[in-house]
């Protein structure tokens, strides 16, 4: 399975990076052929007069192909972070009715209520402690090694699920960037196929088209970069707060399951509990 997501993944990536050089290269032909008419504009002795246009109408004109695809990439970030807000909380990955539950089933020495709590759930804590049940019966190092490994795969696919914010932030000033070479190449375009006097407004249209998709591409890396950072956080308290939990169910399971109370975490050193050894008295002549 996590085959498989890997696979779906590269070919996000791939998609997308195919996409972007496919845009390269439209938007490069199409600034040549832009550049080219303004150039023969003058030749052919037409005056062009200059009309004002509507600041949303030239943004999106401006913004083009390349402005449009980062407009879907906007889109796909902010269900991306919304979602990520409702699956990544604490009460999600571990439930707080799920914990008080097992708490009680503990006391009362319920340990087959206990396992069927856990296995009827799908959360990362009903995980974790599903999987130091099962082992339990090996020992308690060996439930806690179970465990601690489960909890890895959660956090693993946790991180797989923030992955794309990283993609995003990275991606965001590389596709600003062929819209800046894009500009670029219309506006010098201009200047080279130009023989008569230049208009300072062809040159200056195709330096805003490159100064604004820079900006477009900045504006999604920059709080794509933000929440990377923080459902990263997110998810690696999450993933402390649900093995601190588990492992202190399973020492209270363990030593319930022995009639005794739990020893503390301080006095568990390896899953093994520390004892005090009385030294034998000698013993005195009758």
């Amino acid at each position: 399975m996590a085959d498989g997501k890997t696979s779906r993944f590269s070919a996000q990536v791939i998609v997308l990076v195919a996409v972007g050089l496919g845009l390269f290269l439209a938007a490069s032909g199409a600034s040549l052929a832009l550049a080219q008419d303004a150039g023969a504009a003058p030749n052919a002795g037409t005056p062009v007069p200059k009309e004002g246009k509507n600041p949303i109408v030239w943004f999106i004109t401006t913004s083009g192909v390349i402005g449009g695809f980062i407009f879907l990439l906007s889109i796909y970030f902010i269900a991306t972070v919304a979602r990520l807000f409702k699956e990544l909380k604490l009460s999600v990955a571990m439930p707080p009715q799920v914990v008080s539950e097992a708490r009680a089933l503990i006391e009362k020495r319920n340990f087959k209520g206990v396992y069927a709590l856990v296995k009827d759930d799908d959360s990362h804590f009903s995980q974790v402690l599903r999987a130091g049940l099962t082992e339990l019966p090996n020992g308690l190092p060996e439930a806690r090694e179970a465990m601690e490994m489960v909890s890895d795969v959660v956090h693993t696919e946790d991180d797989k699920k923030i992955s794309m914010l990283a993609v995003l932030g990275t991606l965001g000033p590389m596709i600003g960037l062929l819209g800046t070479l894009k500009g670029m190449i219309a506006s010098f375009a201009v200047i080279a196929l130009n023989d008569t006097q230049l208009k300072a407004s062809q040159v200056a249209e195709g330096i805003s088209e490159a100064l604004l998709l820079t900006l477009e591409g900045v504006g999604l890396s920059v709080p794509a970069i933000y929440f990377f950072a923080v459902f990263r956080n997110r998810v690696s308290t999450i993933h402390a707060n649900v093995l601190l939990t588990a492992d202190e169910l399973i020492r209270a399971l363990a030593a319930a399951a022995k009639g005794r109370s739990p020893t503390p975490a301080s006095s568990v050193s390896g899953g093994t509990a520390t004892t005090m050894v009385q030294p034998p008295r000698a013993e005195t002549a009758g």
